[in-house]
């Protein structure tokens, strides 16, 4: 098959995508049988409801399902007959050859006239094989194909006027009533308008009335199914675009409510996270001390409480010590106030000098360390914390 005619197929599936209710024209039942016995499930021809109303959101194949009322009085079925002799491009045409096939068409003509129209087709195969670079020969052949109502031969010889000469305004009228026949009436409007471009008659003009209506509604339907898929597609946009700006929101609430949430245990002076495990929790009044005492006996965490001052040697030589082994021990509290800063807490414990290092487990003073020994400290940590 050659490329022109793969183009032309190529045309005729896409037709058929648009408008499958095509399918249900007399002169294609052959394709249509094709399709079914290869298991394909043809569309009904269903008629279009009148009226307005919003579309639901079918699938494309129930939108494209309404008919369209077509002229088909004149169609036929599609000839089936194998094709028909064709010349051979290639060759040189003798002066001689040239001469006998004019004298065939001429029999052609007369056989024509008599009515004999496949006595003709024989004429003019003879005068096609023997100048097969004539593009009229096979416009003419075409056009007795057309009165033998064998569309598809018709077409083929049209194709072969068209390669020879591009400009052939009969091969462009044979093709196009070929094509009506058919019920191909876009491509036959647009075959019969080039055709009458190139060169107007009568008969073309007279063939339009019939093709163009159908064509025109076969292109209004084409165009109101492009216009109810791009409405589906928009609908289809429009709700994924929803969709997602409802995850959006979701996501974000979620994250708003997970964080508020996180902030209130972080405020909340009952929540253990507010002994920040593994860093030094400063002390600055004696209810902030108890407040951070009853959260660590609540957990079960052993409270390293350290009393200090800003003018106390020995507590600048251990205060680092004391916070590294915060870091070293994140499951103990370390509680660090300056006797001078929270003064009622140094008195509720009865500090008497600094450093002092109190241990508590449970609200329960259970050991001390007055003095900054770093090795003893860690030993009553390791101890009590288990």
């Amino acid at each position: 098959m050659d490329n022109e005619k793969i183009q032309d197929l190529k045309q005729f599936v896409e037709l058929c995508k648009t408008n499958p209710s095509i399918l249900q024209n007399p002169s294609l039942s052959f394709f249509k049988n094709v399709l079914e016995s290869l298991g394909a499930r043809v569309p009904p021809s269903v008629k279009s409801e009148k009226g307005g109303g919003e579309h639901s959101d079918e699938l494309d194949e129930d939108i494209i399902e309404s008919d369209v009322e077509l002229d088909n009085t004149d169609t036929v079925e599609p000839d089936n007959d194998p094709p028909q002799k064709m010349g051979d491009y290639s060759g040189e045409v003798t002066e001689e050859n040239r001469d006998a096939a004019q004298a065939s068409k001429a029999k052609a003509l007369d056989a024509i006239s008599e009515g004999k129209l496949n006595e003709a087709i024989n004429h003019l195969t003879e005068a096609i094989l023997l100048n097969p670079n004539s593009a009229i020969l096979y416009a003419t052949r075409g056009s007795v194909f057309n009165k033998l109502k064998k569309p598809n031969a018709a077409i083929r010889d049209a194709d072969a006027a068209l390669k020879i000469n591009s400009d052939s305004a009969k091969a462009y009228k044979v093709r196009g009533m070929a094509r009506a026949m058919l019920g191909l009436w876009k491509e036959a409007a647009s075959d019969l308008h080039v055709a009458s471009t190139i060169d107007f008659d009568e008969e073309i003009a007279e063939i339009l009335k019939k093709v163009e209506p159908n064509a025109r509604k076969i292109e209004e339907h084409c165009r109101k199914y492009e216009r109810l898929r791009q409405e589906k597609k928009q609908r289809k946009i429009e709700r994924e675009r929803q969709r997602r700006q409802a995850e959006a929101k979701a996501a974000y609430e979620k994250d708003e409510k997970k964080e508020q949430q996180s902030q209130h245990k972080a405020s909340d002076p009952d929540s253990a996270s507010v002994l920040n495990g593994g860093k030094i929790i400063g002390i600055h009044s004696v209810s902030e001390l108890e407040t951070k005492l009853n959260v660590a006996s609540r957990a079960s965490r052993l409270a390293i409480l350290y009393f200090t001052a800003t003018w106390c040697g020995p507590c600048r030589f251990i205060s680092p010590v004391f916070t590294s082994l915060a870091e070293k021990y994140p499951k103990a509290a370390f509680l660090k106030a300056d006797i001078d800063e929270a003064r009622d807490a140094a008195s509720r414990w009865n500090v008497s000098s600094v450093p002092a290092f109190f241990f508590i487990k449970n609200g329960k003073e259970v050991d001390r360390v007055v003095g900054a020994d770093k090795n003893l400290l860690e030993k009553k940590i390791v101890q009590y914390a288990g």
